[in-house]
């Protein structure tokens, strides 16, 4: 009886003592000596976690004593990974500093060349960085179009229904006013603006910056509407491999693979994709909505670094890309009776990068820069083949030097455009521009709240004479989650034939610039906007930003029927005018957030009687995008509103609503995820005819909306060596 008395007592006295071996463990979460309202605090052998309350405060129970690993994370933050030791005689305080990739206010754009983060810029940035930039690849991993089409104000204007050629519009004025830019070189334009677009893979690029209005005066003609820069990896010291393979029930297959690594000297990024696309046809009518497309790209670069203050890179990249599109008898089988209309675009480019920079002192910088471009296309329809080749270089030279209160840049550069057509066309449209430049741009503090932009810059063009391109920009700012900027300046565009206009109808019968008669064109621009974000309740935070516009173009280079049935430019006898403003604003609750858009653009042709809206311009567009993100999911929800447009013939188009669903699930090694593009099936067939008759020889309406329709992909992403921490 003894025995099992004293059993029992045993029993008692160690249940007793599994319960005095837990404790109860609160941890503090700080940043700048503030508490961090939302942090994650995750044990991670316990598998439990906790939200941080107003306080910075996470409590956990019963955690059994001993050592623990936990992780603190927070999005824009460092996670913090340590070991604790429960129970503890000291206070559990941990600080998370902020992480360039993703805390909007302490990211360096590289598009300003400035070092400043985006708080301290007084020119309006917009930032696309690496995590949406993940998520857009995995909506569209072919190219950056879907990174593009969903920002405020921008439209994707698809100018052929056979080939897929796209331009981007920035506040409804026509691609050929935005500069696009990969690592701040001038990036293609020309006889491939078309194609750019498409040709550019979005696997390798750490981030994207739009500036919004007339942006020449750091880099040059071209810029009226405002520029692109993305922004490339660079390798670290860990090693990076990404492995990205998407199918598409479109027929659609792509594989992207990106690789980087450095050590103390040397390192190296290397990128490679490859895409195939069957002939698809949405609306079963024999006429391709997706053109077969086979293209491969490749972009190896270089790193050396004699130093720690002076780095030396040198990068490749170079695509081919073969696409043909038409009626899908012809394309399978080929021509016969009436099946005779295609669109082939066979196209090669190389393109050479070269940047040498090094830290002077403390305070100043010394960079060199250089880029070769060739382009080569191939563009041919029933009757008609427009082939030719087009050679651009650039180079440029600047001082940087900073202080305290003050950063000047200086700078010159040169830009050379050689376009040469085939000698055996009928129409010799050859093009020959030169350019040189000069800049400089200061940046002042004039007080802890008020910081002031100035810059100016001369262009001389060979052709078209000098060009004086002045801007100025304000910021004010406070610590209580308020600022606000104005900005303006000038910017031109020298004319040549490669336009929406003329990309439409193929250049057939486009005659060539006639540099004697047309004037440059010449524009004048202001932006202002108002950012304020706070807390609405303890957990919720909430930012909002409004901008308002406006951008006037003389000169406008027009594309007029002649009498003789060819096509001739002129400049425009009034202005195009454009003004409107953007709304964005963001909610965030713990893993969730919700961010809310709206563009209002009002696009005038002043040159027509009536001052018309330009056509295929949307004045009322908006957005609603849903995300869930956490270690282990990400969920996105997108609602996006296209309003009603003009036509050519003055006809009003159908407004039309296109939803989205990402769903991607994160493990150690991989990431699997499914997409659902349009699933409502949005597409123009369902309002109006995307081809007229005859079979034989078509004739293709304006497109104003998606063609298409419904899109899903599956895809997986492999990381050998790991995800990173969300």
């Amino acid at each position: 009886m003894k025995k099992y008395i004293l059993s029992a007592m045993l029993i008692i006295t160690a249940c007793f003592s599994l319960k005095a071996q837990t404790s109860a463990v609160q941890i503090k979460v700080i940043t700048e000596n503030e508490p961090l309202l939302g942090a994650t605090v995750y044990f991670e052998k316990l598998e439990k976690g906790a939200i941080t309350d107003r306080d910075g405060n996470a409590t956990f129970t019963e955690i059994p004593n001993g050592t623990h690993l936990i992780s603190i994370s927070y999005l824009g933050y460092r996670t913090l990974k340590t070991s604790i030791l429960t129970p503890s005689t000291v206070a559990l305080i941990f600080k998370l500093t902020t992480d360039d990739d993703q805390e909007l206010d302490e990211v360096v754009v590289q598009s300003s060349r400035s070092t400043r983060t985006v708080r301290k810029i007084p020119t309006r940035i917009e930032f696309i960085g690496g995590e949406e930039l993940g998520e857009k690849a995995a909506m569209n991993p072919t190219n950056i179009s879907m990174v593009l089409r969903e920002s405020t104000g921008i439209q994707m204007q698809q100018t052929s229904l056979s080939s897929g050629s796209t331009n981007i519009k920035i506040q409804g004025l026509d691609g050929r006013y935005t500069q696009l830019l990969r690592d701040g070189f001038p990036l293609y334009g020309g006889f491939s603006s078309g194609l750019s677009i498409l040709q550019i893979p979005p696997l390798d690029l750490q981030q994207f910056e739009i500036i919004k209005g007339s942006s020449s005066t750091l880099y040059g003609g071209g810029a009226i509407a405002g520029l692109v820069n993305m922004v490339s990896k660079t390798p670290g010291n860990d090693p990076v491999l990404d492995i990205m393979l998407t199918q598409t029930q479109a027929l659609g297959s792509t594989a992207n693979v990106f690789y980087s690594k450095r050590n103390e000297n040397y390192g190296v990024s290397l990128y490679g994709s490859g895409h195939y696309q069957k002939a698809y046809d949405t609306e079963d009518d024999d006429f391709s909505n997706l053109p077969k497309t086979k293209s491969i790209s490749f972009n190896p670069k270089f790193y050396y670094y004699p130093s720690e203050k002076t780095t030396l890179w040198f990068g490749l990249n170079g695509t081919y890309d073969d696409r043909i599109g038409g009626d899908m008898t012809a394309i399978k089988s080929g021509k016969n009776g009436i099946h005779q209309y295609t669109e082939e675009n066979i196209s090669k480019r190389l393109s050479s990068q070269a940047v040498y920079q090094t830290q002077l002192d403390s305070v100043s910088s010394f960079h060199v820069k250089n880029s070769i471009s060739f382009f080569d296309r191939n563009l041919t329809v029933p009757d008609f083949n427009f082939d030719g080749k087009q050679i651009n270089t650039f180079t440029e030279i600047n001082y940087q030097r900073e202080s305290q209160k003050t950063e000047w840049i200086i700078g010159a550069n040169v830009y050379s455009s050689n376009f040469d057509e085939n000698d055996t066309t009928p129409l010799q449209r050859d093009q020959k521009d030169l350019t040189y430049g000069m800049f400089v741009n200061n940046i002042y503090d004039l007080s802890d709240n008020w910081i002031l932009e100035t810059g100016l810059r001369g262009d001389y063009n060979t052709d078209f004479g000098f060009f004086p391109l002045p801007r100025l920009s304000l910021l004010y700012k406070i610590d209580g989650g308020f600022s606000s900027r104005i900005g303006g300046g000038l910017g031109y565009k020298i004319p040549d034939i490669f336009t929406e206009e003329a990309e439409y109808i193929n250049f057939k019968e486009v005659l060539a610039i006639d540099k004697s008669i047309l004037k440059p064109e010449r524009s004048y621009g202001v932006n202002f906007d108002v950012n304020y974000k706070t807390n609405l309740f303890d957990e919720v935070g909430f930012s909002i930003n409004q901008l308002f516009y406006v951008t006037a173009i003389n000169n406008a280079l027009l594309l007029n029927s002649t009498n003789d049935g060819f096509f001739n430019y002129e400049n425009a006898t009034d202005k195009i005018l454009s003004k409107g403003a953007e709304t964005n604003i963001k909610f965030s609750y713990k893993d969730f957030r919700w961010f809310l858009n709206y563009a209002l653009i009002d696009t005038k042709l002043n040159y027509l009687e009536g001052n018309p809206q330009k056509p295929l311009t949307a004045k009322h567009s908006g957005g609603s995008v849903f995300m869930y993100e956490s270690q282990k999911w990400r969920i996105g929800f997108e609602t996006f509103y296209t309003g009603k447009q003009f036509l050519s013939n003055a006809k009003e188009t159908t407004g039309f609503v296109t939803l989205g669903l990402l769903v991607m699930r994160n493990f150690k090694f991989t990431s699997v995820f499914v997409n659902f593009e349009n699933f409502t099936d949005r597409r123009q067939s369902r309002f109006s005819p995307l081809i007229l008759p005859p079979h034989e020889n078509p004739v293709f309406p304006e497109l104003y909306s998606p063609t298409d329709g419904f899109i899903f992909s599956l895809g997986i992403i492999i990381k050998p060596f790991g995800n990173e921490e969300h």
